[in-house]
């Protein structure tokens, strides 16, 4: 164990080494916005790949992740906290029914002109992936590809079950510190920004049916086989529904974090898949 640690560790400082990563404060009608960056030096694109977190997401929770992708892809990565989420400003509203649709009318484009790049890449996990798809359809000439992993695109039976038994479980003091340990005092508000709006009556009917007709760029859907937010039928609507070329990838033995557990495969795919695309 020792061992794999320690090559871990020699792995990562050299990716470090190789990469320029810096730390970027965007501006907001509503507070600001954190975000990270990593640039390899041998970077061999102008789009960069843009990391849209999950429902209890952060930076930090990507830990490794956007270091080795930015080393696979040789393109820069992008990751921020959403408005309420890490390092960012708090959130003293409750999350609304469309935080999705905001995210990618409102706080992404203000990113984009914060980090002044044009064409991007949209990576989504979970409820990120459904940002991403949103993302893809507001700016179809700019977004040269969307990567999927986990996403949700409606309100499925296996989803609210999978919150419903987190939100138990967060009720252990013990549990609920892992999210205080990402999020500080803005703990209790990301909580409820996940759980109080997907067991909402209001928020059943919400759907990407009619966004993902408007992505017109190629599409990879990443999904465990095992995911316990989600059956397949969501890598299914998603390929299937897409106005562009799409891919679907289901990770035997996976659940709902393959960037953790399946990463070498996840990381080999999505360099294949961007390396075939030609619109950047």
């Amino acid at each position: 164990m020792r061992d794999l640690l320690r090559d871990r560790l020699e792995s990562l400082l050299v990716n470090m080494n190789r990469q320029t990563k810096a730390e970027h404060w965007i501006e907001t009608p509503r507070g600001r916005i954190f975000g990270q960056s990593w640039l390899p030096r041998d970077c061999e694109s102008s789009a960069p790949i843009v990391l849209f977190h999950d429902s209890l997401g952060c930076i930090q929770l990507w830990r490794d992740f956007p270091s080795l992708l930015a080393e696979a892809t040789k393109r820069k990565v992008i990751a921020y906290d959403r408005l309420g989420f890490g390092k960012s400003d708090r959130r003293n509203e409750k999350s609304p029914l469309d935080f999705v649709t905001e995210e990618a009318e409102l706080f992404f484009p203000l990113l984009r002109d914060r980090l002044g790049f044009e064409k991007f890449v949209a990576f989504g996990h979970s409820v990120g992936g459904a940002m991403a798809v949103l993302c893809a359809g507001r700016f179809p000439k700019e977004c040269v590809a969307v990567i999927t992993e986990s996403a949700q695109t409606f309100v499925e039976d296996r989803t609210l079950e999978g919150i419903s038994a987190a939100k138990k479980n967060f009720e252990n003091p013990e549990q609920f510190t892992k999210i205080e340990k990402y999020h500080g005092d803005k703990a209790l508000w990301v909580l409820r920004a996940w759980t109080d709006v997907w067991l909402s009556a209001e928020f059943a009917s919400w759907s990407l049916k009619d966004e993902l007709p408007k992505v017109k760029c190629p599409l990879l859907a990443i999904h465990g086989e095992k995911d316990e937010y989600g059956s397949q039928k969501f890598p299914e609507m998603l390929a299937g529904t897409t106005g562009g070329p799409a891919e679907r990838l289901i990770l035997s033995g996976c659940g709902h974090i393959p960037h953790k557990e399946k990463q070498e495969v996840v990381l080999k795919a999505v360099a294949r898949f961007l390396k075939n695309q030609s619109r950047d």
